[in-house]
């Protein structure tokens, strides 16, 4: 299983009224994270497009435990639990600073044939990468 933590400070524009971050504002969080531990294991959104994949989102899902709030560091976990196929599966974990759990998602996306539109499988170079983790 791959594994990566990234660190967000909430800025004020991310909070509610109640001086909660905004619930949607956590699928740009997971984006960051997800986009950044790809990059970690050599592999960059840009260069897939490149190669003419796209990585669209297929589900989204999450539970609140705790609210975040302006200023907080966050401490996001970020799992791909199990080896790529033509589906990339991310599972989330959101800290506070005293390592309180805010929430847990999960998202599915899946490999994309730019040209065509049609699912294919995940490019051998992701592949590679992830050798290690799922061997």
């Amino acid at each position: 299983m791959f594994q990566f933590e990234i660190q967000l400070r909430v800025r004020y524009s991310e909070t509610d009224q109640m001086g909660y971050v905004y619930y949607g504002n956590y699928a740009q969080f997971f984006e960051v994270a997800r986009v950044e531990s790809l990059r970690s294991l050599g592999i960059t959104y840009k260069a897939m497009e490149e190669e003419g994949v796209m990585l669209p989102v297929l589900t989204f899902s999450i539970k609140y435990f705790k609210p975040a709030y302006y200023d907080d560091l966050l401490s996001i976990k970020v799992k791909i639990p199990v080896k790529p196929g033509a589906r990339l599966f991310f599972e989330y974990e959101t800290y506070n600073e005293a390592g309180a759990l805010l929430n847990k998602a999960s998202t599915t996306l899946v490999f994309i044939n730019k040209s065509s539109g049609k699912p294919c499988a995940a490019p051998a170079e992701v592949m590679e990468c992830m050798r290690d983790y799922f061997s």
